[in-house]
């Protein structure tokens, strides 16, 4: 292509707004994706991103502005749990997926039956449909449903199995397997890595990566963004606008740049205004405090005098406007980074913390023997049903063994994976101070130092949280209080990206005990400690 020809579009928004409910969403956005990126959507829970790529497959319309969409080899959606109707078969899905295929290809025999007679028409309509089929890979559509069964762990289940038997993360992958199969020229994506263990993961990503067309994923998993996707838009809650950033690492590079901004611009705001407080305080004060008369001229003295005192005075008052300004548009002070911290000194406790011997949970879990020491750090991963989380309950003491002993010594720290709300209408600050023994001022200076509130959330009732909300609020309760052990189970859910980030470095500075589950493949990949694989309520050695 010749530099300076503008490259061609697939889909671009023009001034789109959209709100749901009452709520805007966005705001005059207008963004374009072009034929054969693969575009990572994030942003945080809630921001609109499902919504987003709802209106750019165009199965929602914008309350105004414009959607424009070309996608001539067909374009495909998954949504995060697909509808599937219960009483049909595996094998009904995958002919529905392929449909569109089949169909052009019977085409193309007919129109091959008829060749020997064909008019130039015939000709040229055949030429084209041949062409479209085998840019769809239509002649490889059934290896690749088998390629995808067999990717996505689904290789095992019968053609003729009932949908209505598979669990939702099986009729989740199939769904998957089946939109890789019909390879349309656009995908979009809702969360395509959920329900998929590592093998998958990184079978899904080589797939996307293949793919010969365009990819829109809207993902948390942030090495599946590292790896797939040449862009990000982000869907920023607070604008009501989406900003596109250059992959991952871009995305990273452009938020460390805003917050060096943000630190800079309050560092100069509060230099300014303790200028001008110094300025007033001092300036009318020291107007020719010391010169005499000359030539006992009063006169000339107090004229001379006079126009001093009035350009002071214009000064200040100037100064006293500019300070006003200043406070009527405060620059935010940039939260803290997120630090564990306890008092008065984590790791206080020494030795064993917290030792599980001969511990059986039904069928979920059964231990030997495990030991976590004082300042030793475990990841512990593997597939859902594990007994992951099962296994931190017991150590937290949430949950009590059918069998064996569990002992404990120390403070420690446990965020669940799923965060009950036991008061709905108790406000974030009462919930977050309980049991601190600080004033509600300090409570509220603290919760807003770790930057996962704003003050206007401080009085929501917990019950209208939403699912990230109320993780922010489990992680603050977590980083008030002392501890000498951290239990966290999926600490990375529901946590928008800089967040993970963020928690990430926390977790690398923490100088007490650590075990973690994680499914989150960079968390693992950087993680410092022992790491091991949980295998149906077991830990090898």
């Amino acid at each position: 292509m010749n530099a300076g020809v503008p490259l061609p579009t697939q889909i671009s928004l023009h001034g789109v707004t959209k709100a749901r409910g009452e709520r805007q969403l966005f705001d005059d956005v207008s963004l374009a994706v072009r034929p054969g990126e693969r575009i990572g959507v994030v942003g945080e829970n809630g921001a609109g991103k499902s919504t987003l790529l709802h209106l750019m497959s165009g199965r929602q319309l914008p309350d105004e502005g414009e959607v424009v969409a070309v996608a001539e080899r067909g374009a495909g959606f998954l949504a995060q749990t697909p509808q599937l109707p219960p009483d049909s078969r595996v094998g009904d899905t995958i002919d529905a997926a392929l449909a569109e295929l089949r169909s052009m290809e019977q085409r193309l025999r007919d129109l091959e039956a008829d060749l020997g007679t064909a008019t130039e028409q015939t000709l040229g309509d055949y030429g084209d449909l041949l062409t479209a089929f085998e840019l769809r890979g239509g002649y490889e559509a059934d290896a690749r449903v088998d390629k995808a069964m067999h990717g996505l762990g689904l290789a095992h289940i019968d053609r003729d199995r009932i949908l209505g038997s598979l669990s939702g993360g099986e009729q989740a992958r199939l769904g998957l397997a089946c939109l890789i199969a019909a390879a349309p020229e656009v995908m979009f994506l809702d969360e395509p890595t959920n329900h998929l263990d590592e093998d998958a993961l990184d079978w899904l990503e080589d797939a996307l990566g293949a793919h010969r067309g365009t990819v829109i994923a809207v993902s948390h998993d942030r090495t599946f963004l590292e790896r797939v996707a040449t862009a990000i838009l982000e869907v920023d809650a607070d604008r009501r606008s989406v900003v596109r950033h250059g992959g991952y690492q871009g995305l990273l590079a452009e938020r460390a740049a805003a917050r060096r901004r943000w630190e800079q611009e309050y560092e100069e705001w509060c230099v300014e205004t303790s200028r001008l407080q110094e300025f007033m305080a001092t300036t009318a004060h020291a107007v020719a405090g010391g010169r005499g008369m000359k030539d006992n001229n009063k006169m000339a003295y107090d004229r001379a005098g006079g126009r001093v005192q009035a350009s002071v005075a214009g000064r200040v008052r100037n100064a006293q406007e500019r300070l006003r300004r200043l406070r009527e548009h405060p620059v935010a002070r940039p939260p803290e980074p997120l630090r564990f911290t306890a008092r008065p000194v984590a790791g206080a406790a020494e030795g064993a913390l917290v030792t599980l011997r001969d511990v059986r949970v039904g069928e979920r879990l059964a231990v030997d023997e495990l030991t976590v020491s004082a300042g030793e750090r475990l990841l512990i991963h593997g597939g859902n049903g594990a007994g992951k989380s099962t296994l931190l309950r017991t150590m937290a003491g949430v949950l009590e063994p059918d069998e064996g002993t569990v002992v404990r010594r120390g403070r420690i720290g446990y965020l669940a994976q799923e965060i009950p709300v036991g008061a709905p209408a108790e406000p974030v600050l009462a919930v977050f101070g309980r049991g601190l023994g600080l004033t509600e001022e300090e409570q509220a200076e603290l919760i807003l130092s770790y930057g996962l509130f704003r003050p206007r959330d401080l009085h929501v009732p917990v019950g209208s949280l939403s699912a990230g909300q109320r993780r922010r609020l489990a992680l603050a309760r977590l980083l008030a209080r002392p501890a000498d052990l951290l239990l966290l189970d999926e600490p990375a859910n529901h946590l928008a990206l800089g967040l993970v980030e963020e928690l990430e470095t926390a977790l690398d500075q923490w100088a007490g005990a650590l075990v973690v589950v994680s499914h989150d493949r960079l968390l693992r990949r950087r993680f410092t400690g022992r790491i091991r694989r949980m295998e149906s309520g077991r830990l090898p050695g």
